[in-house]
């Protein structure tokens, strides 16, 4: 979380998903892992919620984004991808914050996969009882 010369950087997570992002003035342009954002997320809601805190703020064409993402799917790692842009704004003007913070963005959102249990099929999931 620096700034460094007119970048932002900012990490953002969800579930086993981690996005490493470098916020920058620019026109617009996204990247993920050296693809453009809409080649890289094929579904429309993956590619929502990735600008949904550049709509909130309404300045989807004044920033460009740049952002190594791993692990997860590319539902976590779109949400992964708002949480650090969200954070890297709130870097490059603290005044969004409330903003960003009352729409739930800055929130890291912790739910993860619950762990197999030894002994049992599943995380919750128990081995049908008999009686008899």
């Amino acid at each position: 979380m620096a700034a460094t010369d007119n970048r932002t950087y900012s990490t953002g997570k969800r579930k086993t998903a981690i996005a490493r992002v470098w916020v920058k003035p620019g026109t617009g342009v996204i990247t993920v892992n050296d693809t453009p954002a809409d080649q890289y997320f094929e579904r429309e809601t993956s590619r929502m919620v990735m600008r949904q805190s550049l709509e909130l703020i309404e300045a989807l064409e004044q920033f460009d984004v740049v952002a190594t993402v791993t692990g997860g799917g590319h539902s976590a790692q779109a949400e992964a991808m708002r949480h650090g842009i969200s954070r890297a704004l709130c870097l490059m003007d603290p005044e969004r914050r409330s903003v960003l913070k009352r729409a739930g963005f800055l929130t890291r959102d912790a739910r993860k996969k619950e762990r197999k249990k030894y002994g049992q099929p599943g995380a919750r999931k128990r081995f049908q009882y008999s009686k008899r």
